[in-house]
């Protein structure tokens, strides 16, 4: 490995380096990224070198328990693996994701070369209509999901994530992916039918079997 960065020249091999340490930290390198200022998209120079030093790349990514994967639909590098560090999000960054996700999918369809861009005022709303969140985020929740959401590239910001204001303009990337453990999935499949069970009692106002309760629930939730 050492052997392949000295035949590098010195700006190549510290660009390789670096792009290495993008991968670990944010987990991916886009094509394209977005000027924090001005918002408009550039190529990521960083990009190339996934493409240029793929082989290197993988290699020492082998060492740490993870791969090197190339999303064509996305047209990002990102890491996979065991050895990847994961984060556990709270309630309420999952459900500004969502929310993200949401107004991402809806402002795509036609709005021109501003369709992915956002900001609190509309995230709130959003949120409000939803009923994914009808209650008031101070500024600690806030930070601490829009500081997790740039580390992976998921928006793109004009400032620090301490200076956003209602009216920041926030530019949502394409790569608002979630994963959820078998674990975690079958925790929320158990909570929602713990609620559907709850009021199917109370709207029937009498004592229901369970094989009844058992079968209202699958039809509810096929629904």
């Amino acid at each position: 490995m050492f052997e392949y960065l000295d035949g590098l020249s010195p700006t190549e091999a510290d660009l390789l380096k670096k792009t290495i340490q993008d991968l670990l930290h944010q987990t991916c390198v886009l094509q394209v990224k977005c000027d924090p200022v001005t918002l408009e998209q550039k190529n990521n120079p960083k990009y190339r070198i996934c493409s240029d030093h793929r082989e290197f790349i993988q290699d020492y990514l082998q060492v740490l328990d993870c791969e090197l994967y190339f999303d064509s639909q996305e047209h990002i590098f990102r890491v996979i693996g065991e050895g990847v560090n994961t984060e556990k999000l709270s309630e309420r960054t999952s459900k500004l994701l969502i929310i993200l996700r949401l107004i991402y999918k809806n402002k795509i369809m036609g709005e021109g070369l501003q369709a992915t861009v956002t900001n609190r005022e509309e995230i709130r709303m959003v949120g409000k209509d939803t009923n994914l969140i009808n209650y008031k985020l101070n500024e600690a929740d806030w930070r601490e999901a829009f500081g997790l959401m740039k580390q992976h590239q998921i928006v793109e910001l004009p400032c620090a994530v301490v200076d956003i204001e209602d009216n920041t303009p926030i530019y949502i990337y394409s790569t608002i992916n979630m994963y959820c453990s078998s674990l975690d999935i079958n925790a929320i499949v158990k909570e929602y039918r713990d609620e559907v069970e709850k009021v199917l009692i109370e709207s029937l106002g009498k004592e229901t079997t369970d094989e009844a309760i058992e079968e209202d629930i699958y039809q509810t939730v096929s629904e």
